[in-house]
């Protein structure tokens, strides 16, 4: 490790180390999946809704307080199964939770379909998994920075293989809080055998990615999303370095 110019890196994990991509391919086809079982014709309004409702789901968080993806994907089903129940008035209210939903489906009814749709779409972002393990081969110390719920760390991580790669993984259900809170970089370097100057942090989004990071004392790493969008102009001046594939990591770090 002392030969590396970095001894830490920390990752986000959507967009990061998960291709994006892939999740919506899950998504559609999980939903495709439920909408032939239960007889639905229109599967594009069945997406739609779907996809609005989880969208409100976590666009109407309180600030940076924590928003379980399992329960917004819970409320997004029901409100979907509902929606094909309802008056057409109704809609808005119950996509915006104005209203109640008026059917309730059992986790048993849709979570193995989205488990194995899941398992069937999603994928690594290009170059992540030999990214960590070199950089793991090579001493760093590595950890996880993410707004997910911890289960769902953990399936994507044992999904990838990566798994015992990783120090420490520190999600915003563990924490209750959202990046860029400061709570969030807090309980991820609290104790760590490294320091923030000396450690990367990768994410794809300048708000909550690079200006968290930065306000932490991490190197940032701009990958995809936002904060590549924002890496050139860089307003606020919290982006050290942009990468167009994770695999440039490796000399950054000084990994040979």
């Amino acid at each position: 490790m002392d030969d590396l110019r970095y001894e830490g890196v920390f990752f986000d994990i959507g967009g990061v180390l998960l291709d994006l991509a892939s999740v919506r391919r899950s998504h559609e086809a999980f939903l495709r999946r439920f909408a032939e079982r239960e007889g639905y014709d229109d599967v594009e309004a069945l997406v739609s809704d779907w996809r609005a409702a989880l969208g409100h789901h976590f666009s109407s968080r309180e600030a940076t307080r924590f928003r379980s993806a399992l329960d917004g994907y819970r409320l997004a089903i029901d409100v979907a199964a509902t929606l094909r129940e309802s008056d057409s008035t109704t809609r808005q209210e119950l996509l915006s939770g104005q209203k109640d939903v008026l059917t309730t489906v059992p986790d048993e009814s849709w979570r193995p379909l989205f488990e194995q749709a899941s398992d069937e779409h999603v994928r690594p972002t290009s170059g992540a998994v030999e990214t960590v393990r070199a950089l793991d081969d090579a001493g760093c110390y590595l950890g996880v920075i993410s707004d997910i719920d911890t289960a769902e760390a953990d399936r994507m991580l044992d999904r990838f293989g990566l798994t015992d790669r990783f120090d420490r993984v520190t999600t915003s259900e563990a924490v209750g809080r959202t990046k860029p809170h400061s709570a969030m970089f807090e309980a991820a370097l609290a104790d760590v055998p490294v320091s923030p100057e000396r450690s990367l942090y990768v994410g794809d989004r300048y708000d909550h990615d690079m200006r968290g990071g930065s306000r932490a004392g991490l190197t940032t790493v701009a990958h995809g999303g936002t904060a590549a969008e924002n890496a050139a102009d860089d307003p606020d001046d919290v982006v050290d370095f942009a990468v167009s594939d994770l695999r440039e990591l490796l000399d950054i770090v000084g990994v040979v």
